[in-house]
């Protein structure tokens, strides 16, 4: 039944995406239309660093065309997972731009099942609310279903710079202790963006991310 409903979901947030003509606010011009037809890749690497756990790193890499979005994730739901994703982008907005992906993903590996989720974000003028979330239905038992997320709130003085804090809910640390929180510091270099996190600092919980993400 949740599957039928989170298939359900899906499907109906695509059908109205080309309903609408998954077009953004504003006329765009030819140059902006033919870039947006392109391709657009990211590749993401974390590495996990934990004083009192096992390090581990967590790739990630994306496809973007127009309204189509794919995803594959490794080491997210739970070390030596992975998880393939299908999800239809939306934008709109000009000061306050807003940009949402709602997904549905399979999960393989050490632990399997599906997942509905999604990506969002809110810009204005240097202040962003980044967030990803995925509630895990595990195919094996009822009691391994989980929502996981990520959740950013950053600000950059600079273009190059963003400074801000970051919620994790995750159980790929292995470990009974899931939510973690923590403050984050990113630089921008051309399409390159470093990023590196302190989760819970200062408890025995705590872990160093450090986050690279490419685009291309």
């Amino acid at each position: 039944m949740i599957f039928r409903s989170a298939t359900w979901a899906f499907v109906i947030a695509c059908f109205v995406h080309e309903s609408l003509g998954g077009t953004v606010v504003g006329s765009p011009s030819p140059g902006n239309q033919l870039e947006r037809e392109e391709w657009e890749y990211s590749f993401s690497t974390s590495t996990y660093l934990l004083p009192h756990g096992r390090d581990f790193a967590n790739p990630n890499l994306t496809a973007d065309h127009d309204w189509l979005h794919l995803e594959a994730r490794y080491n997210y739901e739970a070390q030596k997972t992975g998880s393939l994703w299908l999800g239809c982008n939306f934008s709109f907005g000009e000061k306050l731009v807003v940009e949402a992906t709602p997904m549905l993903g399979g999960v393989f590996g050490d632990i399997t099942g599906i997942a509905p989720g999604y990506v969002l974000s809110l810009s204005y003028e240097g202040i962003e609310l980044f967030t990803q979330g995925e509630y895990f239905i595990d195919a094996a038992r009822r009691d391994g279903n989980f929502f996981y997320t990520w959740t950013e709130l950053s600000a950059a003085p600079v273009e190059w710079l963003r400074l801000g804090l970051v919620i994790d809910r995750t159980k790929a640390f292995g470990s009974d202790f899931d939510i973690r929180r923590g403050p984050l510091i990113g630089f921008t270099y051309r399409k390159v963006d470093f990023t590196t996190y302190w989760l819970s600092p200062g408890s025995t919980n705590s872990a160093i991310v450090f986050s690279v993400t490419v685009n291309f």
